[in-house]
């Protein structure tokens, strides 16, 4: 399976430490917890950027990194039985408490999650953690991205 990750810098586009949700937290994850988080599309990873973009133009020096998770790891998917009701509500604390749950427990190198903006689409947390993450991921591919000025 490959996930997609846009970063703004190219010193980025080696780094799946998940330092960044760590110092930051995320809609999965306080501050604290190590956390990557991918999408299961280019066009999804780059909705995700745009509901984070503070600036009104595009920043410049993007990347699209194509990231590999193989395809017998362990990855969790949330159910939606699981969700709380306004679980579409940013900075909802229920969700991060639940990310930090499996994150910490270190037993899938991957947590599958609907994404808030996109609820039919997917994104996936990666848990760098995860004692075997840098045999079953792996960067394939990073390219130079350009976001379109008209999603501004």
């Amino acid at each position: 399976m490959v996930v997609y990750r846009i970063v703004k810098q190219k010193n980025r586009t080696t780094d799946l430490s998940g330092t960044g949700a760590h110092r930051e937290g995320g809609r999965w994850n306080n501050t604290g917890t190590y956390a990557v988080y991918t999408s299961e599309s280019r066009s999804l990873a780059a909705l995700e950027l745009l509901v984070h973009l503070d600036e009104p133009e595009a920043p410049p020096g993007l990347f699209i990194m194509s990231i590999e998770i193989n395809n017998r790891a362990a990855i969790y998917e949330i159910p939606d039985t699981d969700l709380p009701q306004d679980w579409r509500s940013p900075e909802n604390s229920a969700l991060k408490n639940m990310g930090d749950k499996f994150l910490a427990d270190i037993k899938y190198v991957a947590i599958k999650v609907r994404s808030a903006i996109m609820p039919f689409e997917y994104n996936y947390i990666l848990n760098p953690l995860y004692q075997k993450f840098h045999n079953e991921v792996k960067i394939v591919n990073v390219e130079t991205y350009s976001l379109d000025e008209r999603l501004l």
